[in-house]
Order: C-alpha cells, then structure tokens, then sequence
C-alpha cells in the first residue's frame, strides 16, 4: 500500500469517528460564561479595547493577500482554485470586523458575527489545502459545499440558541475537523508547490492560539498588558502572515 492510500484510509477513518464522536454527544449549548474574558479595560473610549483592536491584523493579512491576487499577481497559487483563495483572505478580513465587533459587546448575537467569517476561512483552507495536494478530479467541486456547510453550522446554532437549546455540534466539527485533517494530508500527499513550510506555520499558531486562549486569565496575571485571549488574535494573525509570505515565494513544481 502506497504512502497515498494509507492517507485516504486514515482521513477516512477520522472522518468517520470525528463524524460519530460529535453527534453522541447530545446538543451543545453555549457556555455563557464564555463571553467573560480576563481583560475587559476600555481605552480610547473602546470597550475591552485589546481584545477589539489585536483583531487589525487579520484585516491587515486579509487585504495583503487580497492585493497580491487581484493586483499585483505576486501570489503563486492554482489558478483554477484563485476562486478558494479570493473567499480564504476575504474571509480573513472579515474576522477583524466580525471579531472586532464581537468584543465591543460579548454576547450569543454578536458571537454569530465572530463565527461566521472563520468558518469561511476554514472552509475556503480546507478546499485550496485539498487542490494543491491531491489530483482528484472531486477537488472542483469543494469550495462551495464546504462554504455553506460552514455557515449553515453557525446558523443552526444561533436558531437553536433563539429555541432554548443551543446545539453547537456541527460548529464543533467544521472549526477543528480541518484541524485534524490538514497535517494528515500535508503529510501522507505531495503538494503541486515546491514549499509547504506556511501551512505548518499556520498550523503551529493555530495551536499556540488555543493555548494562549485556554491560559486567558492566567497570561493576563503574568504580562499585565495582554491577555491570552489578545495573544491569541496577536499568533492567529501571525500564521497568516507566515501563510502569505509562503505564497508569495513558493514555486509551482511542473
């Protein structure tokens, strides 16, 4: 068996049990206690104002890569796929806005527009990481499915919030499946491009991010200044930005 079949049985198989494993779990309501972040001081007359403003970067990332599509063409990708990457940095710039938004007024309606944009991001990720490195003719036809499934898990969730019982199983599984995914496929296929170190890096942030946020309060006790949940937008922001200087230097392997 080749190193490629062994990558599909095992996406499969996690596919399946990550499939399994979230549904036994019963519905999944918001943890209000969520919305309670460590760093609530106001500066500038912006309330929890480092949790708003750590967002800019993203917004930053999310134009830059824009540019370098639509302008500047500097940015090395598929073009049959320029669609996936045009909805990946859209939807990185609309995490500023939708996170920024979000912590001016920690609360399940705001928290939609939070969720939103990243299940974009992810989603639009997930289908460009597939294209570049498998040959599967299915690869097409991913951006799309993957974009409304992502959404639809957001909104499933704010209306069974609205019901009395929130279910967040499906937002469960569209924001970490990626997560657990993508390093099986940059491991086990070949990508079309010459360097992969950006998706590692942005992998390696996103898991430093869950760190930072986890640890929110406890950071806050050591730095003073920030807060772990402002770390986190801070590493977050940083492997895109390691993301788009991969893209923009990498090489097409023909």
């Amino acid at each position: 068996m080749n190193i490629k079949k062994t990558g599909y049985i095992i996406i499969l198989i996690i596919t399946f049990f990550a499939i399994i494993g979230v549904m036994m779990l019963g519905p999944v309501s918001q943890d209000t206690e969520y919305h309670k972040f460590t760093d609530q001081r106001t500066f500038f007359g912006i309330p929890n104002a480092w949790n708003v403003l750590s967002n800019i970067p993203f917004i930053v990332f999310g134009v830059f890569g824009l540019n370098s599509i639509l302008r500047s063409h500097k940015m090395n990708i598929l073009n049959e796929k320029k669609t996936a990457y045009i909805v990946f940095f859209a939807g990185i710039s609309m995490i500023a806005v939708g996170s920024g938004y979000y912590h001016l007024s920690p609360d399940n309606g705001t928290l939609v527009w939070d969720r939103l944009p990243m299940t974009i991001a992810f989603m639009a990720l997930l289908s460009i990481i597939i294209s570049e490195f498998t040959d599967s003719h299915i690869n097409k036809y991913t951006l799309w499915p993957f974009i409304f499934i992502g959404i639809f898990s957001v909104v499933y969730w704010h209306i069974t919030e609205g019901q009395g019982e929130g279910d967040l199983r499906l937002y469960i599984l569209v924001q970490f499946f990626p997560m657990l995914v993508i390093p099986l496929i940059l491991l086990f296929f070949k990508s079309k491009f010459n360097n992969i170190s950006g998706y590692w890096l942005l992998f390696c942030s996103y898991i430093f991010a869950k760190i930072f946020e986890y640890f929110d309060e406890a950071i806050q006790g050591i730095l003073i200044l920030f807060s772990g949940h402002t770390l986190k937008h801070f590493v977050a922001a940083l492997g895109i930005f390691f993301l788009l200087k991969s893209y923009n230097t990498r090489k097409l392997v023909t």
